[in-house]
Parts: C-alpha cells; sequence; structure tokens
C-alpha cells in the first residue's frame, strides 16, 4: 500500500478519504523537525504540505519512492520544482480553492481600515471616546489598486464591485483585450501609487517582486492609500512601510504575509495599538470552508493519480 506523509493540517474528512486507499502518516507539527521529515520522507510516495515545511534539495535527496507533492495551497516558494521536475515528481496545488477566502480578507480588510477600526477599538478599551476625534471613510467610490491580477485579484474586484469602487489593475502578463468582460481598467504600476485610495498586493514571491513596495513606491502615493499584502511576504519591505505610515505617507495597513514567518520581534516591537493597522499570521486564506476545499481538492488528485481514475 502507498504511503503518504501529511506534515501540516489538513481536514479530516480528506484525511479520512485518503485512508480508504493509502497508509497514512499524520503529524501537523513535523514541519519543525527536518531531520524527523528526512527519516520519514525516504519511504511515502506522497507528501502533502502547506507553507512551513521546507521541501529543498536537501530533504528530497532522501525521498526514494516519493512521486507526489500536494501543495496544500497555491505557492511554491518552500518546494524545489527543479529537483522534484528532474527526478519526476509531481506538483499538485490547490488552485483556487481559497482564492474566495483571501478576497473577503482584502474587503474586510478595506473596510475596517478606511474606518480606522483597529484605532477606534484600541482608544474605546482604554476608556476614551474618540467618537468625533477620528474620522473614517467609506469603501463606496473609492479608487482600488490591484497589483497581480489573477483568479484572487478578479475575485477582489468583483467584490468591490458591490461598492461601487473604481478598479485598477496592474500585471504585467495581461493586456486590454484579456480584461475587455471585466469591469477594471489596466494601468501601469505608478498610476496606482499616483491614485489609489487601496491597494491589495496578488502576486508570487520572486526576484523581480521583492521590494516591489518600497520607499520609493511610498513616495508617489498621494491619496495616502491603506495597503493590504495577503500573499507572499517580502514584497513589501517592512522597514519602508512602517516609516511610510509615520509620515503619514500611508493612512493604515493589512498584512497577513511577513518576510519571515513567524513574524520577527524587530518588526511586531514597532507597531502600537493607536495605528490603524492589522496584523495575521498568514491566515488570509484560511477559513473552515477554505480548508475543506483545499484539502479535498489535493486528496482527490492524488487518488487519481495512482487509481488513474
Amino acid at each position: 500500500m502507498n504511503k503518504i506523509l501529511i506534515t501540516e493540517f489538513m481536514d479530516q474528512s480528506a484525511i479520512d478519504l485518503l485512508n480508504k486507499k493509502f497508509e497514512i502518516i499524520y503529524d501537523d507539527e513535523i514541519w519543525k523537525n527536518s531531520d524527523l521529515i528526512e527519516k520519514k520522507i525516504e519511504n511515502v510516495d506522497v507528501i502533502i504540505v502547506r507553507n512551513k515545511t521546507q521541501l529543498n534539495s536537501n530533504i528530497l535527496q532522501y525521498a526514494k519512492k516519493l512521486k507526489f507533492i500536494g501543495r496544500l495551497g497555491v505557492g511554491l516558494d518552500n518546494i524545489d520544482t527543479n529537483f522534484c521536475e528532474k527526478n519526476n515528481i509531481k506538483i499538485q496545488i490547490a488552485t483556487g480553492m481559497n482564492a474566495d477566502s483571501v478576497a473577503e480578507y482584502v474587503i474586510n480588510s478595506s473596510l475596517s481600515l478606511l474606518r480606522k477600526i483597529p484605532n477606534l477599538n484600541s482608544r474605546t478599551i482604554k476608556g476614551e471616546w474618540p467618537r468625533t476625534s477620528i474620522s473614517s471613510n467609506e469603501l463606496q467610490g473609492k479608487t482600488l489598486g490591484i497589483i497581480g491580477f489573477g483568479l484572487i485579484g478578479r475575485k477582489v474586484a468583483n467584490l468591490a464591485n458591490a461598492f461601487r469602487v473604481n478598479n485598477l489593475a496592474y500585471d504585467p502578463y495581461l493586456n486590454e483585450t484579456d480584461l475587455s468582460k471585466e469591469n477594471i481598467k489596466l494601468t501601469t504600476l505608478d498610476n496606482i501609487f499616483n491614485t489609489a485610495d487601496i491597494i491589495s498586493i496578488h502576486l508570487p514571491f520572486t526576484e523581480n517582486t521583492k521590494n516591489l513596495i518600497d520607499k520609493n513606491s511610498f513616495v508617489k502615493m498621494k491619496n495616502k492609500p491603506i495597503i493590504i499584502n495577503s500573499s507572499r511576504g517580502g514584497i513589501i519591505n517592512e522597514k519602508d512601510l512602517i516609516n511610510a505610515y509615520l509620515k503619514k505617507l500611508i493612512s493604515g495597513f493589512a498584512i497577513d504575509v511577513y518576510e519571515t514567518e513567524p513574524v520577527k520581534r524587530s518588526f511586531l516591537d514597532k507597531i502600537n495599538p493607536d495605528m490603524n493597522c492589522i496584523l495575521t499570521p498568514h491566515i488570509a486564506g484560511i477559513t473552515e470552508e477554505s480548508n475543506q476545499r483545499v484539502s479535498n481538492f489535493i486528496a482527490e488528485k492524488i487518488i487519481n493519480f495512482f487509481y488513474n481514475l
């Protein structure tokens, strides 16, 4: 019987489905111990991971039987794809299965930051009554700049349409013809910086996107926008982000992903409770519903792969 190693949390219904046809080794904390993964991976046919498990060549070299990697998500920066290609190991990502959750996170963050909910919450808890001293804004009629217009970017735009938002998108791989049926204008990165009230990032982390948003970007932001990153850490320069907020170049930010995860204390020490910001632990795409979709999608792909269904 083929063996599956699951190194991070997975919905139980999907595990039960796999357990009917495979021998399952499930330890959602094993990702912390690379030495143990090296030992376990030697005898498994499948490994299922999220983003914390590092499947670099140093670990994959021990995978003598490995045929399939199931990624409970979409990013591949924790998997050595070149090694897998050379060794005929299939990588399956859960394309689109958590897109709705991420899109809702973006809209939720936009509404909260425009209304200054983090500030108001913090000061009310302290016994203040900032009913008129902190002004807030509606989402309706604002300009939303979406950087990276793939599936999630499109879902963000569709949700934003309910608020009659002016949607702008930057994506170097698209042209106006690609967006002819959508209520969005394709534009330049600089135009988004210059005109957007909200900027939401939906890009992979690559050498080209590393520090894409930095101090040079923030000085171009004329409308003091809110910044939301639910894609990958390292695309926004974290030091420059804090400085931009303190210099009032931006009016708030929601960060779900970080240059280093878990987020470093040195970053958190720069945050105070009265800042208009939302910090979350890489959960934009994780809801009960999306976890079920992602987990069952990967389980079904594994069954299809091994049983030619």
